[in-house]
């Protein structure tokens, strides 16, 4: 039977992770807009009617927004949330005022102030990362022969049938070594129905088998559903012991976890382009929603845990070369300083009208997808 959280978790939970990682990002392009002497005219958290806010001694309106999926500074000459330059706006401004406009700073500020929400919700799980490594430890397996020793084997196993036996020890997997099952595991199961090169020692002779794995459905507490791939093979053990790190080395352990993290999102990514996953795997809002309130319910260790892999999920999406997201706007800077000049104001408007079309009919698509997986609606 799985396990529901109480419906309050999943509100809590939604509102927990996007209200600080948004408001994090957006405080990312402020405090670096301010450092470069830009005026921000308006901060919000979230987007549509404004709910409630105020305005500071510096003229910038700080408010909670309707919508909370998201959130937008609007910086002194921007035409819209998007940052897409208002150009009569820009023209009226008389030369003496210039000073403080974002359109008007030089071309390393503005992609400096772009780039800097992303890469803020990129240090914010690196912190996380890091301090989970000081105050709980980097796992170290305990008996690495036996981890990668092969003691048994599941029903339909793939390694039995291509040839394994048990006693033999896996030491490379297509051609690169594995120090530990963890490995083992971390490289196979984000590839089902792929062929991998398993390299085993034998009596002190080295074997190499082609073993496919196995596409098998999983599902976990909660109910929700991934597809693993699977060779069919038992460790002689498991055990791990954590070992507490310096910052230095937590902060370098939190970076290779979360290069890690990436190669994963781009692989599975591209896995449902090509047809390999389903399209289903796709999650949106809803699915953040009911993710974060599970993980809220399981304790803080897991919730902050999550909190991190959607920070940088939002630091991913938002660096995409996709006009209206800051990666689009990092490209349109891209070209200009190649070309010497910006892109004219027209391929801008057409540019930005298209991007926020993509991104618009990429938000209902993964809502609808969330939707139809929800049990209510079958599944």
């Amino acid at each position: 039977m799985f396990e529901s959280p109480p419906f309050w978790m999943y509100i809590a939970g939604f509102l927990l992770v996007l209200g600080p990682l948004v408001t994090v990002h957006e405080f990312g392009h402020y405090l670096v807009g301010r450092w470069f002497g830009v005026k921000a005219e308006a901060f919000s958290v979230g987007f549509g009617k404004e709910l409630f806010g105020w305005t500071d001694k510096r003229g910038t309106r700080w408010k909670i927004s309707a919508l909370p999926l998201g959130g937008y500074v609007q910086f002194k000459g921007d035409m819209n949330p998007a940052s897409v330059p208002d150009e009569d706006a820009l023209a009226a401004i008389p030369a003496h005022e210039r000073q403080d406009a974002f359109h008007f700073k030089p071309l390393w500020q503005r992609a400096l102030i772009v780039a800097a929400g992303p890469v803020t919700n990129i240090v914010v799980a690196l912190a996380i990362f890091a301090a989970f490594f000081m105050v709980l430890g980097k796992p170290v397996p305990v008996g690495t022969d036996d981890q990668l020793t092969i003691a048994g084997f599941s029903e339909n196993s793939a390694a039995r049938a291509a040839g394994v036996q048990v006693g033999d020890r896996i030491v490379a997997i297509d051609g690169k070594p594995v120090a530990n099952f963890r490995e083992v595991q971390s490289k196979i199961m984000l590839h089902p129905s792929r062929t991998f090169a398993v390299e085993v020692l034998r009596d002190g002779a080295s074997r190499t088998f082609d073993i496919t794995t196995n596409r098998m459905e999983v599902t976990d507490q909660f109910g929700n559903a991934s597809t693993i791939g699977l060779i069919g093979v038992m460790p002689g053990a498991v055990e791990v012991e954590f070992e507490r790190q310096g910052p230095i080395t937590a902060s370098v352990m939190a970076v290779e976890h979360s290069w890690y993290l990436v190669r994963t999102m781009v692989t599975g990514i591209g896995q449902i382009f090509s047809g390999d996953r389903s399209v289903r795997e796709l999650g949106g809002p809803v699915k953040i929603a009911k993710y974060s309130g599970e993980q809220f319910s399981l304790g803080p260790l897991a919730f902050f845990e999550f909190m991190a892999l959607i920070s940088l999920n939002l630091a991913f999406i938002n660096l995409l070369p996709i006009p209206a997201l800051d990666g689009g706007h990092l490209a349109f800077y891209a070209a200009e300083a190649v070309r010497r000049k910006p892109v004219g104001p027209k391929g801008q408007e057409l540019a930005f009208r298209t991007g926020v079309a993509l991104v618009l009919m990429l938000m209902v698509f993964v809502t609808v997808n969330d939707l139809v997986s929800l049990p209510v609606f079958g599944g």
